[in-house]
């Protein structure tokens, strides 16, 4: 959950770089959240109301840890435009999500395993 609340707080950081375990639970508990508005849609027959409006306020957040994603893998933020290649791009795209970044520093930024994290 420290993770999730990590990427609210970064709302609209798209510079500096992003672990693969921030993004991915990031993406698990987006995931968990948008099925729970799903289920809150379909108990109170608002259609899809509650779930668009968690997309929407998380639409800001989702695009900058993917950026800061794929800045750890030495990749330019741009790179999430290959998810409009159909098939393929999407593919793409989720194999730089799951490539380990670079070690050490780059263009970027610091190496954020090298970082430690005081909470």
């Amino acid at each position: 959950m420290n993770w999730y609340l990590k990427v609210l707080k970064q709302y609209a950081d798209f510079n500096g770089r992003a672990r693969r375990t921030e993004y991915w639970m990031f993406v698990l508990f987006n995931l968990i959240f948008s099925l729970v508005a799903s289920f809150l849609d379909s108990i109170f027959g608002s259609y899809v109301i509650v779930a668009i409006l968690y997309a929407l306020v998380l639409l800001v957040p989702s695009l900058a840890v993917t950026v800061r994603r794929l800045h750890d893998t030495g990749k330019s933020g741009w790179m999430i435009l290959v998810s409009l290649i159909p098939v393929v791009g999407a593919i793409w795209l989720i194999i730089l999500l799951l490539t380990e970044g670079v070690a050490g520093n780059n263009q970027y930024g610091n190496n954020p395993k090298e970082t430690v994290l005081i909470t």
